[in-house]
């Protein structure tokens, strides 16, 4: 029989030892201007990282899906500043589009767009604007960007084209399991 020694190895010094370098890491780490997740919207050339972060969340209201993560969003999204860096007409519906929307935001709620923290209030945001040139290009561009990217299709259970496997009367058809046998 093998007998343990339940006795801590760590001792009161250690601890606070660690915690003493811990402490200033941390500091640093929390007073970085970008953080980690925000980092995506810095390496824009036309736009501005807060109308990319604002378009983020407007992505995610207009088209929500809790079992997306930001990363396919912002793969979506990253285009429009290329092309706003080639047309300075999308650069000025974009901007403009989202000056708008955070000053309707400011004007209801305080604070910016990106800062009101129910969702159900930014859709009553972007209900205001729905007719706009700018909610119009958004919502069109995001329906071809988001749901074309192929990393999407499995976490929506699509299996992707049949047409190469034969169609889907060979691929799919008759897959159905949930209707009982008859």
């Amino acid at each position: 029989m093998r007998e343990v020694d339940r006795r801590s190895k760590h001792s009161r010094r250690v601890f606070l030892k660690g915690a003493a370098t811990a402490v200033p890491v941390a500091a640093v780490a929390t007073s970085v201007a970008v953080s980690i997740e925000d980092a995506w919207a810095e390496e824009t050339s036309a736009l501005s990282p807060a109308t990319m972060k604002t378009l983020l969340k407007v992505a995610r209201d207009i088209y929500p899906h809790d079992v997306l993560g930001d990363s396919y969003y912002i793969t979506a999204i990253k285009p429009w500043d290329g092309k706003a860096a080639k047309d300075p007409a999308v650069k000025s519906l974009i901007s403009g589009g989202i000056s708008r929307l955070d000053q309707n935001a400011r004007d209801r709620h305080k604070v910016p767009y990106v800062e009101v923290p129910w969702e159900a209030d930014r859709v009553v945001l972007l209900k205001e604007i729905e007719q706009s040139d700018f909610f119009q290009k958004v919502r069109g561009d995001l329906v071809v960007s988001l749901y074309n990217q192929k990393e999407v299709w499995p976490r929506f259970g699509y299996e992707g084209s049949s047409a190469e496997h034969g169609g889907y009367i060979n691929r799919g058809f008759a897959d159905i399991d949930w209707l009982p046998k008859a």
